[in-house]
């Protein structure tokens, strides 16, 4: 299934994580519970205002790079370093949205602009330099965000809210600055909130409080980041969620954002155990016996897929035995080979050993049937495994979504919160049309990488990306 990518980073200045977490913003929990909530971190050389802190989130290096120290951007090297909106317009062609309040984002202003040149531009300066003013301002950005999102469809966008930071600056309120959430907004912002998107399941960068940062929180069913994140870390998942590879030459000092599921749900033949070969062997036997003989192209398409597919598309090529029969061979001819010898694919004992002593949890999501798949679990063992599902189980087999989405609601997640690890065109069609994300370990097939699909040619690639995650 084709996935079209967009990314839209929402800045809300001046308002921190415990703060978040202690006041009703059902809008914004809606985000987070699409991703994941957790602090970013700022770097002790980074002094602690907006200017340096937006600058290295936006361009993905810090601040001895852009040469961004305070809210006077004079002496920046931003050209050098731009701005993720205007390297994406200017490099790739690729359609930008920025949205912003605070002038020097956008105007030369006390040395911008820090965004140079994006492709689509809205800016409404505040009238006054008061509260009220600029929580005007922000509902202007916000309408015609909200516009341009719906409408212009950018690939890229950054939404700059600067209410909350210039009311904390003017109005004591006894150490917190509190958060309105009628409508998507950071302060006492009307409006509807622009159109939630994210960057490859990442919640908004903040300051950590005083005193350290907040506890990270994870939400729903989404997936968990595997390492601390930082500001630096933002632009470069912007890059990854649209599949874009930085440049050598750009010197990010960011880096994609990885994350630990909250499940993995794997294939079986090809996947875990090598029985690609066995079943496309058990295919062209069932069809010479019946007059049949096996292309190549007519092999490779029938990897990945249940006997009864299979069958009803050899009923096609050998009319006279009828697909119930030619069902029953495939059955009985693939389990024998697969009790004769059933070999692991490279990486499937030790990722199935972490998955049983530390998880996340893990299913099981065969097109093979029942009888296959148990006799594979005596092989591998189905302690890894908190549940399973064989041919037939589910309404309708692989290449169609269903058995992945009763997979995940078996475990109580929603699919988008799974990682499924497959091997075929066929199973990767039944993953990404149930909406999980994709490991592509192929086998007999080759596989490309799209837009939430990675490939990579052995399982152990999740042990080493988990491990990040416990190191630090």
């Amino acid at each position: 299934m084709s996935r079209i990518r967009r990314v839209l980073v929402v800045g809300i200045d001046g308002v921190r994580l415990d703060t978040l977490r202690r006041v009703p913003t059902p809008h914004l929990d809606a985000v987070a519970d699409a991703g994941f909530l957790t602090p970013v971190a700022v770097a002790e050389t980074t002094p602690t205002m907006s200017g340096p802190c937006w600058a290295t989130i936006l361009t993905g290096v810090d601040v001895t790079k852009h040469g961004v120290w305070s809210n006077d951007f004079s002496g920046h090297r931003l050209g050098v370093f731009p701005d993720f909106a205007t390297r994406l317009a200017r490099q790739d062609g690729r359609r930008t949205y920025v949205a912003a309040a605070w002038e020097p984002l956008v105007t030369v202003a006390d040395g911008g602009p820090m965004l140079r040149r994006p492709t689509r531009l809205t800016h409404h300066a505040p009238a006054a330099d008061t509260p009220a003013a600029w929580e005007e301002a922000d509902a202007a950005i916000v309408r015609d965000a909200v516009a341009v999102l719906t409408h212009e469809d950018p690939e890229a966008s950054f939404v700059y809210l600067g209410a909350p930071d210039e009311t904390a600056h003017r109005v004591h309120l006894g150490g917190d600055v509190l958060v309105a959430d009628r409508a998507g907004g950071a302060g006492r912002t009307p409006g509807p909130p622009p159109a939630p998107a994210r960057a490859g399941g990442g919640a908004g960068p903040t300051h950590p409080p005083a005193g350290g940062p907040a506890p990270a929180r994870t939400t729903g069913g989404a997936p968990r980041p595997a390492r601390p994140v930082r500001h630096e870390d933002v632009a470069a998942q912007v890059y990854a969620a649209l599949d874009r590879t930085p440049d050598s030459h750009w010197t990010l000092d960011g880096a994609r954002i990885p994350t630990v599921p909250r499940a993995v749900l794997l294939d079986m033949d090809g996947t875990l155990v090598d029985t690609e070969p066995l079943w496309l062997e058990a295919t062209r036997s069932v069809a010479a016996a019946h007059g049949h003989t096996l292309t190549e192209a007519e092999g490779a398409s029938v990897l990945g897929r249940s006997c009864a597919d299979t069958a009803a598309w050899l009923d096609g090529h050998c009319p006279d035995t009828g697909a119930d029969v030619l069902e029953a061979e495939l059955e009985e001819t693939f389990l024998a080979a697969v009790e004769a010898d059933a070999p692991l694919r490279p990486g499937a004992r030790a990722l199935l050993d972490r998955l049983e002593h530390d998880g996340p949890p893990a299913a099981l999501v065969s097109a093979s049937p029942r009888r296959v798949v148990d006799a594979v679990l005596r092989t591998l063992g189905g302690e890894a495994f908190r549940t399973t599902v064989a041919d037939g189980e589910s309404d309708r087999s692989k290449p169609h979504p269903d058995p992945y989405l009763m997979a995940a609601a078996r475990l109580g997640l929603p699919a988008e919160a799974c990682l499924v690890v497959e091997d075929s065109p066929t199973g990767i069609a039944a993953a990404e049309a149930a909406g999980c994300r994709v490991l592509a370990v192929p086998s007999s097939a080759p596989i490309e990488p799209a837009p939430g699909r990675r490939v990579r040619f052995d399982l152990t690639f999740l042990l080493h990306e988990w491990a990040q995650r416990e190191s630090v």
